[in-house]
């Protein structure tokens, strides 16, 4: 005969995510009530599934709902009558933890678990839906009844602390609907969510009938995804972390996890909006709102709400002067009133209806407060019909860890943090919209850049700028990367960097609009996109670009920020010799081949990721290789790498060994992205004074630098700078090299450079 976790095993590999919460619960049922009865006569209880015993077994929290998945806690209450239950406990727990089953359990009188879920918001939460499994009925039913009794008779307080609790969640846990990872149980829009509007109801508060059919269909899809993450991970875990999310969305029979992401979105969105009415609902029932007219025609405020008295069919506009209302005084538009526009609303005219521009950049100049608005006429289908090419970016996943959001949630972070900068530009309404247009194009086919210039002119002609005003946002679209790119990845001591960047940029206003809408866009995107050091290398690039666009002409590169005082010094004594300076390691020796590789090689070596490097070869034979690294979670034994790395400029170091046994043993993070990345290599004689520049796309792992630098050194070529990034799983590194003939290599040695880059990539 098979074991209960023999069979509970079995039923968590083989039943259909949608039907496994009830059956696993059903299956824990009857193994407890089978233990129980058991257990009960060996304590000397006779007639234990009978009223007046004393003794009951309930189950509580998810268990209690009849929603165990395969990682969930198993929630049980042993309640009793005052009176003495031996070692029924014990009897009852043990075995359950032989089974290697994560237990929650407790043992109470009836009038002590009363007492406790009085002043206990959590326990009077776990017994909102307490379920009797074995023993006294009669006693799980009065502790039912007083249970319930308790939220009707304290529904105020009850209510004020499930809200507490609910804005303290949100703020830990984020937003299912536009966080990359969400967490499926306790973020904004999840599981939980839907259990306090559960709750919220023993205490008077429910949603409408159509509502609730709506969090019906909204909590399924997320509670199918839990089943089906704790079935592929085998961890209670109810974060959907990036490397999961294929493997769960096969499993759940999406057509690709992008799909599956969209509807987990869509779930959040709609649990997170209905968590937001019930509550709203509950602020207003509890205070006293204020009321009156507005000074817009056709609105007005009522019980803290914003209604739309006039009709939106007729007045296209009113909805953005709703939204602004309701963005700048944040109170909400009522529930009667989207509906209204649900229902109402056309789709805006081309052009624009005189007005509507000025509102609408007044929406998106009032930043964070703006999102919410936005947000809810987006869940209504109301934004579309002010900006239909808004659909296809509606809860579209970014498969980057750069991103922490949807795209659409991402754009509209991207406006909020524009407009902390107004003061900053001339021309604020080209910078918050240039904010909202930048990735608009990621919801359509082709190169996202490419795509958003396609729709930038065209929405903005039809909203009411002057064509060279459409101009400029189909500019800040086409070089919204630009920025970023040049200043991580290209040399700024070339003069000829500068000078692309100011061709494209053409003048100094349109640099300001770039440069603060990059800022924008970047610390929208996530703390891995700015950081101290990406900011201090665009604010270095645009200074120079403005220098030089102002008349300033370098000639060659300075190498400025390598060639300190100190480096001078050091080159002129002839002697090796390693410096380190914060997060820079600088390297100082008599110039031979490879020197450049063997450093990098011992950065990789000792679990050091490289941020940039620069490197110069100075005409006295002497060279410098600098190293700024990503600062490590831990602090870094910079007395062991300088150690190694003497090592290494002598000869005594097998990297190469090393390197691969420290790649077997430790592995990088899976990638977001759902194909590996694919290894390139393009040669750029145009771009750069005095060199050629060599970049290298790759799939990232431990080494990669080492091994590019080391063939670099093999074909002949002098490495003058480097600048490192990673994206994701892919690494983009540049490097000015300088080959045997001069800055210029041939067409013939480049193919000879491809070819044993890919060998040694491979």
């Amino acid at each position: 005969m098979t074991s209960f976790g023999e069979r509970r095993a079995a039923l968590a590999r083989t039943a259909d995510a949608a039907d496994l919460p009830a059956a696993l619960s059903a299956l824990t049922d009857a193994w407890l009530a089978e233990r129980f009865a058991a257990e009960a006569v060996e304590c000397g209880f006779d007639s234990v599934n009978e009223a007046g015993t004393g003794v009951a077994l309930v189950a509580v929290g998810g268990y209690g709902r009849g929603e165990l998945c395969p990682g969930s806690d198993i929630d049980l209450l042993l309640l009793h009558d005052d009176i003495d239950t031996g070692n029924l406990a014990d009897r009852l727990w043990y075995p359950i933890w032989d089974e290697k089953l994560k237990l929650g359990h407790a043992v109470r009188s009836l009038a002590g678990t009363l007492e406790l879920a009085a002043s206990d918001t959590d326990t009077a939460t776990a017994l909102a839906d307490a379920r009797h499994l074995a023993g006294d009925p009669t006693l799980t039913a009065r502790l039912s009844e007083g249970v319930r009794a308790d939220w009707r008779d304290n529904a105020s307080g009850r209510l004020d602390e499930l809200q507490r609790a609910v804005s303290r969640r949100h703020s830990q846990s984020g937003e299912v609907a536009f966080l990359l990872e969400p967490d499926l149980k306790t973020g904004r829009g999840g599981l939980r969510d839907a259990h306090a509007i559960r709750w919220a109801k023993l205490a008077g508060v429910e949603l409408p009938a159509a509502d609730n059919e709506r969090l019906a269909e909204a909590y399924q899809t997320l509670l199918r995804a839990r089943v089906e993450l704790h079935r592929t991970t085998g961890l209670r875990s109810d974060v959907l972390s990036a490397d999961d999310q294929d493997a769960v969305a096969e499993r759940s029979g999406a057509v690709d996890a992008d799909a599956f992401m969209a509807e987990i979105a869509q779930a959040g969105r709609i649990i997170s909006f209905l968590s937001d009415q019930l509550w709203s609902s509950v602020a207003r029932q509890q205070s006293e709102l204020a009321a009156g007219d507005v000074d817009i025609s056709g609105l007005s405020i009522r019980d803290g709400e914003l209604v739309i008295d006039g009709d939106p069919s007729t007045d296209v506009v009113l909805v953005l002067h709703a939204a602004v209302q309701s963005a700048r005084s944040e109170v909400p538009i009522s529930r009667a009133s989207l509906d209204k526009l649900a229902q109402r609303q056309p789709q805006f005219p081309d052009p624009w209806p005189q007005g509507a521009r000025a509102l609408f950049v007044e929406l998106l100049s009032c930043g964070r407060k703006a999102i919410d608005v936005i947000e809810t006429l987006d869940y209504f289908d109301v934004w579309t019909r002010v900006l239909p090419e808004w659909a296809p970016n509606r809860n579209r996943p970014q498969r980057s860890r750069y991103h922490r959001f949807t795209v659409d949630r991402h754009l509209l972070e991207a406006v909020a943090e524009a407009a902390r900068f107004t003061h900053r530009v001339a021309r604020p309404d080209l910078l918050v919209m240039g904010a909202l247009l930048h990735d608009i194009g990621k919801g359509y086919p082709g190169d996202h850049t490419q795509a958003g210039m396609r729709l930038a002119g065209p929405i903005a002609r039809r909203c009411g700028w002057s064509s060279d005003d459409a101009d400029t946002l189909v500019r800040l679209t086409q070089h919204h990367l630009l920025l970023t790119d040049v200043a991580t990845r290209r040399d700024l001591d070339d003069p000829l960097t500068v000078a692309t960047v100011a061709r494209a940029t053409q003048t100094p206003e349109f640099l300001e609009l770039l440069a603060v809408m990059t800022e924008a866009d970047c610390l929208a995107t996530g703390p891995m996109a700015w950081g101290e050091w990406t900011s201090s290398l665009v604010s270095s690039l645009v200074e120079m670009t403005s220098e030089h666009m102002s008349g300033a002409d370098p000639s060659q590169p300075s190498h400025r920020r390598l060639l300190t005082t100190e480096v001078v010094e050091l080159m002129a004594a002839g002697e090796t010799a390693l410096r380190v300076d914060d997060d820079m390691l600088t390297v100082v020796a008599p110039d031979e081949r490879g020197l450049f590789s063997r450093a990098a090689g011992v950065l990789a070596l000792r679990g050091l990721d490289v941020l940039q490097a620069d490197a110069y070869s100075s005409p006295a034979g002497m060279a410098v290789s600098s190293f700024r690294i990503v600062p490590p979670d831990t602090p870094v034994d910079w007395d062991r790498v300088i150690f190694d790395v003497r090592r290494s400029l002598r000869g005594h170091l097998a990297l190469e060994a090393r390197i691969a046994e420290r790649a077997r043993v430790y592995r990088r993070r899976r990638a977001l992205s759902a194909t590996r990345a694919a290894t390139s290599v393009t040669f750029d004689a145009e771009s750069a004074t005095g060199a050629t520049i060599v970049e290298i796309r790759t799939e990232d792992h431990i080494g990669v630098l080492y091994k590019v630098t080391r063939v670099l050194a093999e074909m002949g070529l002098d490495i003058r700078s480097a600048k490192i990034q990673t994206l994701a799983n892919e690494v983009v590194d540049s490097f000015y090299v300088v080959g045997p003939d001069g800055p210029v290599i041939d067409e013939a040695h480049q193919r000879e450079v491809e070819l044993a880059l890919r060998h040694a990539l491979t």
